[in-house]
């Protein structure tokens, strides 16, 4: 919803490897002994361009439903947006799929903030060392704002996401569309920056403590989801 022009298209996927992959012993191995199997657990290609000659690049990534799961319960922000696409942009499912998706709040729990807050001061830590970027449109960006404008977007989509989270239980990608279409635009200063996620910090210090999410994953619920889906 806040893409533009150059922007890289994303798909994102799991899918379920050979059953000795995820049972070793069906196969006859004894995990630690001996010759071990190689397991499928994620597929990534990145830059590639569109067949069709406008122009478009995507960037793939696969995950085993094993590793999916696993990054879903630790609350890992890419896994988080996967799960909570909107329905428009989901171009295939299956039957599995949407069993996940109907789930998907169970995923949910207290430790997404602090992996949230963690991800959003990387960004930050990125924006204050201003570093040279070999990408065109981000140096221009530098030049023209004095930081990068895209880190600052995801700083800001990073806490806004983590507060529904623990307020809603629940996340809707495209709320905060018009705020971080501005940021993308350059409406915002580098101090308007640094004060918004200061104050924005302690609102979701506070968000926290209130919160009615578990405080850790219900592993026991979610393996028991994984072997269904399996």
């Amino acid at each position: 919803g806040v893409s533009s022009g150059g922007s890289d298209i994303d798909f994102i996927g799991f899918c379920i490897p050979p059953k000795e992959d995820v049972f070793p012993h069906l196969a006859g191995e004894i995990p630690g002994f001996g010759q071990q199997l190689q397991r499928f657990e994620q597929w990534q290609q990145h830059h590639v361009p569109d067949c069709d000659g406008k122009d478009r690049i995507y960037d793939f990534t696969v995950f085993s439903i094993v590793k999916f799961f696993q990054l879903c319960m630790e609350n890992n922000p890419n896994m988080i947006d996967a799960l909570f696409t909107p329905r428009r942009c989901v171009t295939h499912s299956t039957q599995v799929s949407e069993l996940v998706r109907e789930n998907r709040k169970a995923f949910l729990h207290k430790g997404a903030w602090q992996k949230f807050k963690g991800y959003a001061y990387a960004q930050m830590s990125k924006i204050a060392k201003k570093s040279n970027s070999s990408n065109l449109h981000r140096a221009q960006s530098i030049a023209e704002h004095g930081f990068d404008l895209k880190f600052a977007y995801h700083v800001v989509r990073l806490l806004n996401q983590v507060e529904q989270i623990l307020i809603e239980q629940d996340l809707d990608l495209e709320r905060n569309r018009e705020q971080l279409k501005s940021i993308r635009r350059g409406d915002w200063t580098l101090n308007e920056l640094q004060e918004w996620f200061q104050a924005k910090e302690r609102q979701l210090e506070a968000a926290y403590l209130a919160s009615k999410l578990p405080q850790a994953p219900d592993e026991t619920a979610l393996k028991q989801l994984l072997l269904q889906c399996l």
